[in-house]
């Protein structure tokens, strides 16, 4: 009697233990995203990603020129200090001299003060939807695939109801209902810049749910949460992280188009897309600098982040391929 209850456990232990085989970096259940998590941060794999980074000479440019924006907005206005809160109509619209390098705003202020002050709100703003778009649409689109039937649909469903809503409509409304200011701009942009992600993640979930570490992962035990970030956020970081560098140049664009719109943060306070605003009223009166500065900084750093998200890439299908 002994005998024949032990066969079916000797059977489980060796369909286990050849599960466990199968779980990236050898290790167990448990410690295969954290295995995962350790080999993507160690020393002689940072050294290589950063080789295949840096064979990238278009990218490798696009982070340095990405350095050098951030420099001149955080580190300028303690070299080149201005005042950017009270106006002089006398001094307005000066063209460029000594004293204003870039002429003067049509409220007297300096333009090259204002172009750092408005990168400042730019980067922030950019950043932080990034951030917050990222991490809230990779959640959703981790849980609706690991989990799948009527809560994947469910979850889905209600991606597709907010991306048929016009962005701009949204936005338009929400300004009408609240005072525009930096925090409710950023979770506008946010709360529909997470929408892309989220199908992003989800489809590479549905193809990392399949592998035989998560069905180990399942057969010792683990829970969906554990799956999810032991598991399969650390497969899928790379995409992600590419993912959310792209969302940087999508966040610049849109504050830039709604601010543009008259929706931007309010004065003393600026940022690129409305000083493009002021040159493009002044574009006929001959006050290029009100107009040309702005744009070109918008158009190169969104140039630059896009191709920096170009060289994460291709770390990312280097590292895919040595898997």
């Amino acid at each position: 009697m002994p005998e024949a209850t032990d066969a079916p456990i000797s059977a489980a232990t060796s369909l286990a233990l050849d599960r466990t085989a199968a779980i990236p970096g050898g290790g167990r259940a448990g410690g295969g995203g954290q295995d995962e998590i350790e080999e993507w941060h160690s020393p002689r794999l940072l050294a290589e990603n950063l080789r295949v980074y840096a064979s990238n000479r278009i990218a490798l440019g696009g982070a340095v020129f990405l350095v050098l924006v951030l420099i001149f907005c955080y580190l300028g206005p303690l070299l080149y200090q201005t005042n950017q809160v009270s106006t002089n109509l006398l001094n307005g619209n000066l063209s460029p001299s000594p004293s204003h390098l870039l002429g003067t705003s049509p409220e007297g202020r300096d333009t090259l003060g204002r172009l750092m002050l408005g990168g400042q709100s730019t980067l922030e703003v950019a950043l932080a939807v990034a951030a917050i778009a990222t991490v809230f649409g990779t959640l959703w689109g981790a849980i609706a695939g690991l989990i799948g039937g009527v809560l994947d649909a469910l979850m889905m469903r209600i991606v597709d109801a907010m991306l048929s809503i016009p962005f701009l409509f949204f936005v338009v409304l929400l300004a009408a209902l609240v005072q525009p200011s930096l925090p409710v701009i950023i979770l506008a942009i946010a709360s529909v810049s997470w929408l892309s992600t989220a199908r992003l993640v989800r489809g590479e979930v549905l193809s990392l749910r399949t592998r035989d570490y998560v069905a180990a992962a399942r057969c010792f035990g683990g829970g969906s949460w554990r799956i999810v970030f032991r598991h399969l956020l650390p497969n899928a970081l790379g995409v992600v992280v590419v993912n959310g560098t792209l969302k940087v140049a999508d966040a610049i664009l849109t504050f830039a188009a709604i601010s543009f719109l008259g929706l931007g943060v309010p004065p003393p306070a600026t940022s690129w897309g409305q000083l493009l605003t002021t040159g493009i009223n002044n574009l006929f009166n001959g006050y290029w600098w009100e107009l040309w500065p702005a744009g070109l900084l918008i158009v190169l750093t969104v140039i630059a982040i896009n191709v920096m998200g170009d060289g994460l890439r291709d770390v990312v299908e280097k590292r895919l391929q040595q898997r």
